[in-house]
């Protein structure tokens, strides 16, 4: 039900595609989806039309566009495992694409949030410490957070960590503990990837979604926001 949009970077005219999914009822806000390696996936695509079926209007940009322009046709494909990645480091695990996500905040009329998944939860990470016109974030396994300790979220924001996820290592979920010990930081019993279909896990995609939810919930995200 979503249609495909262009946004354009303040920091240099670059224009790129977003998916967009209007709310089909109430607006409670917008909502900014940073996608994994895999890029503007079609499972992406179908969970910002279900968080518009919930009120938010949902834009999911395409972050690699300066790489390789366009959506992903497949959830995942381990033959371009190497490019995606590739492409991953490149924007700096985020920090490169930045403007990206700042272009779609701003083409949303506030409250707006944002999740990001994989290589998105640490843009996402980054996006709650350098970005502007944030409400909440809700990070989901972001695998370089560790390393970006020293940027600190500026508005609310919980971190959504599988136990069993070999991208995550114990220590990295310690040390984002001890640099934020009132950070929510929950954990499941679930690997990597459980809310997208390559790894999904029935039970904590449910709570992860409640609890990112309620956090949009108390920080503004109501029915009938402008």
């Amino acid at each position: 039900m979503g249609e495909t949009v262009r946004l354009t970077s303040a920091r240099d005219g670059f224009q790129f595609d977003a998916y967009r999914a209007p709310p089909t009822e109430a607006r409670r806000g917008g909502l900014v989806i940073c996608h994994a390696i895999w890029g503007v996936t079609p499972h992406l695509r179908a969970l910002a039309d279900s968080y518009a079926e919930m009120g938010y209007e949902a834009l999911v940009p395409s972050l690699f566009d300066r790489f390789q322009p366009g959506f992903a046709e497949r959830d995942f494909d381990p033959a371009l495992y190497a490019r995606q990645n590739g492409f991953a480091e490149a924007s700096g695990w985020g920090a490169e694409i930045l403007d990206l996500v700042q272009a779609a905040i701003d083409a949303l009329k506030p409250p707006v949030f944002a999740i990001g998944f994989c290589f998105g939860g640490t843009t996402a990470w980054l996006a709650a410490s350098r970005c502007s016109g944030l409400s909440a974030v809700a990070s989901y396994y972001g695998g370089h957070i560790a390393e970006r300790l020293d940027d600190a979220p500026k508005v609310p924001t919980l971190l959504h960590l599988g136990r069993t996820d070999e991208l995550i290592p114990p220590a990295d979920v310690e040390a984002i503990r001890a640099a934020y010990p009132d950070l929510p930081v929950y954990e499941y019993d679930a690997g990597h990837a459980f809310v997208a279909p390559n790894g999904f896990d029935a039970e904590a995609a449910r709570l992860s979604s409640l609890r990112t939810l309620a956090l949009f919930a108390n920080n503004g995200g109501g029915r009938s926001s402008a």
